[in-house]
Parts: structure tokens; sequence; C-alpha cells
């Protein structure tokens, strides 16, 4: 009797994904005069793809603690007046790091209009 072993060929696609959800931050940004003068919460959710290839380990990872101090630092000092060139300065800065394929950002104005919870905006973003 002849046993015929198979070997297993199983392929996976998958992505890896850092997600930072619900992050409130007081940030100057708006056209309106009395947004330029006071600072309002605004919310971050973070959805970033990196390189499903890399191996797990300290020096391979995107730390999300680094992606929540750059838009601390990016936010801190500058009046944005849109939401869009906030997102643009985030992209810029989180794309920096070449292990990061894929960016989705929803960025919130929590307290401008009464009526709401939130008004903002979604962006996503890839490397080609």
């Amino acid at each position: 009797m002849k046993i015929l072993k198979f070997k297993n060929k199983q392929k996976f696609k998958y992505n890896k994904k850092i997600i930072v959800k619900d992050l409130i931050l007081l940030l100057s940004v708006g056209i309106h005069q009395f947004e330029k003068q006071k600072k309002q919460k605004v919310k971050f959710n973070i959805e970033i793809t990196t390189d499903p290839n890399l191996k797990p380990d300290i020096k391979t990872i995107v730390n999300y603690e680094n992606v929540i101090n750059d838009i601390k630092r990016l936010t801190k000092k500058t009046h944005f007046e849109l939401l869009e060139s906030l997102s643009d300065s985030i992209f810029d800065e989180i794309f920096k790091n070449k292990k990061i394929k894929k960016i989705k950002l929803k960025i919130e104005k929590l307290d401008i209009i009464k009526e709401t919870t939130s008004v903002g905006i979604e962006v996503i973003k890839t490397k080609i």
C-alpha cells in the first residue's frame, strides 16, 4: 500500500491595522473668528494599514503611541482653517513611516453645531 502525503499549500492574504479610536483633543480649527479665538474639541479616529509581511516585533510595528504624539504635536500650536488641511498634515507626518500602506482618517468637530453630535470629514489615502 502506498501512502500519499499532502502538502499544506495554504496561502493567506490579510491586512494588519493599527487603530486609534476616539482620540479627543482641544485644538484651534475653523474659518470663523470665534473658532480662531477659542480651541474646540475635535475627535480623531484612525485606521493605519501596515505591510502585512513584516514579522511582529518592537522594531517593525507601528507604535500607536507615536501616532497619537505626532497628532498632538501637529495640532498643539497651529491653527488649521479647514479639517482637510489638518488631515493633509496628519497624512504627511504618518506616511513618513515606510511600513504604512494606507490610512483611514476621520476628524470630527464635536461642539460646533448644536443640532448635531458632530460634523467632520473622513479621508482614506493609500500609497500606490
